[in-house]
């Protein structure tokens, strides 16, 4: 697990300079209110839908599947504003690594905390259930506010973001577990800690598990349930937005699921997803559509999704 940053004097190689010269500016961007910075991270979102074609036929083929109900008219409005809250995501990162304590709390709100206290009390580990929303890193920092947290993450290849990435996570809370040590997380959890575990993107083949994801077979892995059975822990719906006014940060922890897990993989891995489902709807817009979430097919002569 890792508990802190290493700088390494590799990282002021001249390859990086470029690098950190978009660390000075966003440093200087996110002393901007939350509203200037929203109408920058739109216009971002807008240039990258122009210049990014094929993540436009991504995101239009995952919510045309995921959420046909919308019409071609709503679902094309829905790409674009998702465009523009990914814009407005560079912000949210930056501004999860790098603000002040007092800022954070001065633009954040919490709701559901009794279920963690009565965690606590109980002793139990805490397995949050998170979707892929495009708010994560604030959300992470807003809780670690209130009680410090492990993240399970995805080392960067790239040395200059692996250190950002982890500094940043590391500002409010414990300590960041790759997600390939399953020993550490379930140890982690034993010791009553709490853990935030995402499971709605394509991990490939090998170790998932083929369930429903908003009606279509996606592979997911079936880590909820082996990380609550082995870590002797609860898992809790855990839901993170920017708020419609860009006033702030909002986070909330929903009641832990019962009677999981049962036994049964396909059954568990199903729950999860339809609780990323419920998660997803709540603000749609700020979901990771871009991501090729159905590119691993249940067969593998299936023909391609995208």
């Amino acid at each position: 697990m890792h508990t802190t940053a290493e700088f390494s004097r590799a990282l002021l190689h001249p390859k990086y300079w470029g690098m950190w010269l978009g660390v000075g500016v966003m440093r200087l961007l996110i002393l901007l209110p939350l509203a200037t910075q929203f109408r920058l991270g739109a216009a971002l979102g807008r240039t990258m839908m122009r210049l990014m074609p094929k993540r436009v036929h991504v995101a239009r083929r995952n919510l045309t599947h995921c959420l046909p109900e919308l019409s071609e008219p709503e679902r094309e409005a829905l790409i674009r504003k998702n465009f523009e809250e990914t814009g407005m995501a560079l912000f949210d990162s930056a501004n999860a690594w790098w603000w002040s304590d007092a800022r954070v709390q001065r633009h954040m709100s919490v709701a559901g905390w009794e279920h963690i206290e009565q965690a606590q009390v109980e002793g139990t580990g805490v397995l949050l259930m998170a979707a892929h929303c495009l708010m994560l890193e604030p959300g992470a920092r807003v809780f670690g506010q209130q009680r410090p947290g492990i993240g399970v993450y995805r080392p960067h290849n790239n040395k200059m973001m692996e250190y950002l990435q982890v500094k940043g996570r590391l500002r409010s809370n414990k300590g960041l577990i790759p997600k390939r040590e399953v020993r550490q997380m379930v140890k982690a959890l034993r010791a009553g800690e709490v853990l935030w575990y995402t499971q709605d993107q394509d991990g490939g083949r090998r170790g998932s598990v083929f369930a429903p994801f908003f009606g279509v077979e996606a592979a997911t892995a079936a880590g909820a349930a082996t990380l609550a059975k082995l870590g002797k822990a609860k898992v809790y719906p855990f839901f993170v937005e920017r708020k419609a006014d860009h006033s702030g940060y909002h986070i909330e922890v929903g009641a832990p699921l019962t009677d999981f897990p049962t036994g049964d993989e396909l059954a568990d891995t199903t729950r999860c997803n339809r609780v990323t489902e419920e998660l997803v709807r709540r603000r749609p817009e700020q979901y990771m559509w871009l991501h090729r979430r159905f590119k691993t097919r249940p067969n593998a002569d299936d023909p391609k999704f995208y």
